[in-house]
Parts: structure tokens; sequence; C-alpha cells
């Protein structure tokens, strides 16, 4: 039809098919003008079984590279997944939380690439090597648990912590390379819950002391493996038993309390350079003309 309306008619043609054009991009603009008015909300994320507490609605990054299967399909489940009635157990016991903003999982995941911060941090925890080696040991504690601990709080330390005047402000809660507060000390036996000021000064010195708070850390996770029930002689290897992949999770969730923590660290104990800072051993290069 349009064929021999063009040829009786050019002008009609011409005027049909511009009709034509316009029909379709109104309809074009008014498809994308709709999808912008659709309204986008966050939903709990729902992994399996398990969801977020439901006071938070914002999703938590996965980093963590197992996939969160049932046992009957021959997979590992995935250590950060946690039920709903566990999440409600470890807030009622332990007062965590949901994740923490999307926003700022991807600020967080923006610093972890600046490598000038990175090897920073793992100079840093080069020193921090034989106290974390020492004290894990001695504990029964997996040393790759606390260096990725470490690494995580020193990647993402806010400035000024480390220095003692703001320290004895109290500008800041936490204190220290694993970032522990006062209240840890106190749970740990180590400051009595109606400490003077003096005390309190001299708590926050030494929480700013690296291989003080090293050692603190090992005895909080210590303390939380006796609260969990967990064999105080028992070393959690994460990569041979699902349980203990659990566990580890557990541990790491509660001591920051953020729900997207475990993939976190979870992560930095599978990353090369950190198994290689705590395993390895350095030869030094010997020139060729000695």
């Amino acid at each position: 039809m349009l064929s021999r309306l063009a040829r009786t008619n050019p002008l009609s043609f011409t005027r049909v098919r511009g009709k034509r054009r316009f029909f379709l991009r109104g309809s074009l603009a008014l498809g994308v003008i709709g999808l912008c008015l659709v309204p986008f909300t966050w939903e709990p994320r729902v992994r399996g079984r398990s969801t977020f507490l439901p006071t938070e609605g914002h999703r938590a990054i996965d980093a963590f590279p197992l996939i969160s299967r049932s046992t009957s399909e021959g997979l590992r489940p995935d250590p950060i997944d946690f039920s709903p009635e566990e999440l409600r157990e470890l807030n009622r016991r332990f007062g965590v939380h949901g994740p923490q903003p999307r926003l700022a999982q991807l600020f967080t995941e923006g610093i972890d690439q600046l490598q000038p911060l990175r090897t920073h941090t793992l100079g840093r925890l080069e020193e921090l090597r034989p106290v974390i080696l020492s004290e894990s040991l001695r504990h029964h504690i997996n040393p790759m648990l606390v260096t990725a601990v470490l690494f995580d709080e020193l990647q993402h330390a806010k400035p000024g912590e480390d220095n003692p005047l703001a320290a004895r402000s109290g500008l800041f809660s936490t204190h220290g390379p694993a970032q522990l507060s006062l209240g840890e000390l106190v749970k740990q036996g180590l400051l009595p819950a109606d400490a003077t000021p003096e005390q309190i000064d001299e708590a926050r010195m030494e929480l700013l002391d690296p291989d003080r708070n090293v050692r603190l850390l090992v005895g909080k996770f210590v303390r939380l493996k006796q609260a969990l029930g967990l064999s105080g002689q028992a070393l959690l290897m994460a990569s041979t038993s699902p349980a203990d992949a659990k566990s580890m999770a557990t541990l790491a969730y509660l001591h920051n309390g953020k729900l997207d923590y475990p993939a976190r660290v979870l992560r930095y104990m599978q990353d090369p350079e950190l198994h290689a800072l705590v395993y390895g051993t350095r030869n030094p290069i010997t020139s060729p003309l000695i």
C-alpha cells in the first residue's frame, strides 16, 4: 500500500513516513520515562536460606568465592550465609548489625584498590608478624584470621587515630592496629568497669601500643571462641572444614559487628601476599660479585 502511495503521491508518502517516525520516537520516549518513574527499592538479600537483619535494607558485597549451595549438590555451603535465627541470636547476645550501606561498601572496595596504601599496610603487618605468629600459636588462633582482620583495620583506619593527643581527647572510640575499644579491656578483665580517668587514659595508651594491641586482638578471639562454645585447643582451618570456615566468619562478624565484614576477612585470608607475609621466608639477595 505504501509503495502504491509513493508512486501516486510522493508528498503524501513522505507525510505518512514522517508520522510513523514521530509515533515510534514518541513511544520510545514514553517507555524510557515510564522506566524512570518505576520506584526502585532495596530488598533484603536472600541467599539460600538466609536474610539480613530486618532493620537493614542494603545488600552486602559477596566477595568470597565459594557459592552458597545445598550440601546435597556436593558443594560446600557458603560460610558467610547466616540464617535469620542465627542473626537474631547473634544480635541478641553480641549486638551485631546488618551490613553497612551500599555506598560505604563501594567506598571500602575503592580504598582496597589503592596500591600505595596496600603497600604501606603490608609493611606495617610485616613489623607485627612476630607477635602475630607467637600469640596465635600460643592461644591456638589461626594467624591468617588475625592477619586478615589487622589488614582490614589498618587499611581503613581513620587519619590521626595513632596520635596520643587525639586518643586522650576521646575523639575516637577505638584505637590501635586492630581498632579495639576500652570495652574489650573490660571484657578481658584488664580494666574495671568503673575505671578512673587516669586508668582510662593509661588504657588508651596501652591500646596504641601495636604489639599489645595484637595480643589483645588474639585475646578477643579467645574470648569469643569461649562464648560460642568452640574448643579453645582447636585451630580453626577454613580451607579444610566448612564448620571451621563458618566459625571463622562468625568470629570476624563479632569483631566488627557489620554483616558485610566476614566476606572481606575471608577474602583477605586467601590473599597470596598475606600468605607469603605470614608463612613465607625472606632470603637476602647476595650480589654475584661477592
